[in-house]
């Protein structure tokens, strides 16, 4: 059986495809209103259907870090940094960079590091608040492990929240991918936990804005 390439369910369009049939059926709720000439409603859902747009929005980014820089996987707000271990692959050593992503975020995910995916895991789980420790422990979770050009090991953790309900995820393991790319989203907003090895130089801080694709982590040694 021939692997898909999972670029394919990834290939830009001005939105997440994930979201189309949240937008597709707001413009035939929309319409039918309008035609009906329900004029509140037609308002409430035109309004409704703008808003699942502007969730859904995946607009383009433009990679110019350097070569041994650990791009952001998302956009959103870095809530901690801590050393621990790495929990589901290596168990090494390791930084991890939680970072939340709001509803106003866009939810789309991309790749931190070139390289080769190693493992994908993935727990269902119970939808606690993204920014609590239980979230950590019980929350539906899925795990990407890459192994960079360099031999450097980078895990991503797509984590859901109290609203998110669905962690997408494309890449197979033994693909191949590239910083910046796509790689998946999780649909109204949550988590993405980041763990590089204890060696880099970090270059973000608590409480600091990123961008994925964009924004640097930090740097390999």
């Amino acid at each position: 059986m021939k692997h898909e390439d999972f670029r394919q369910k990834a290939a830009h369009i001005p939105v997440a495809r994930e979201g189309l049939p949240f937008i597709l059926s707001g413009v035939f709720i929309t319409f039918t209103c309008a035609l009906s000439g329900w004029a509140i409603p037609t308002i409430f859902f035109l309004a409704l259907t703008l808003l699942v747009l502007y969730f859904f929005r995946d607009p383009e980014r433009v990679v110019t870090a350097e070569a041994s820089e650990v791009l952001s996987p998302a956009d959103g707000r870095v809530i901690a940094i801590d050393k621990t271990r790495e929990p589901q692959f290596t168990g090494s050593p390791c930084w991890k960079v939680s970072i939340f992503m709001s509803v106003f975020n866009v939810h789309v995910n991309r790749i931190p590091i070139s390289g080769v995916i190693e493992g994908l895991h993935y727990r269902k789980g119970r939808f606690w608040a993204a920014s609590t420790e239980k979230a950590d422990r019980e929350n539906e979770q899925s795990w990407i492990w890459i192994r960079g050009e360099s031999g450097e090991d980078v895990v991503v953790t797509q984590v859901a929240g109290l609203i998110a309900r669905r962690i997408v995820c494309w890449p197979s393991v033994g693909d191949r991918v590239v910083r910046g790319e796509r790689f998946g989203l999780i649909r109204l907003g949550s988590r993405l936990d980041v763990y590089v090895p204890e060696t880099i130089d970090l270059l973000v801080s608590k409480g600091d804005r990123v961008t994925a694709g964009e924004s640097v982590l930090c740097r390999m040694k």
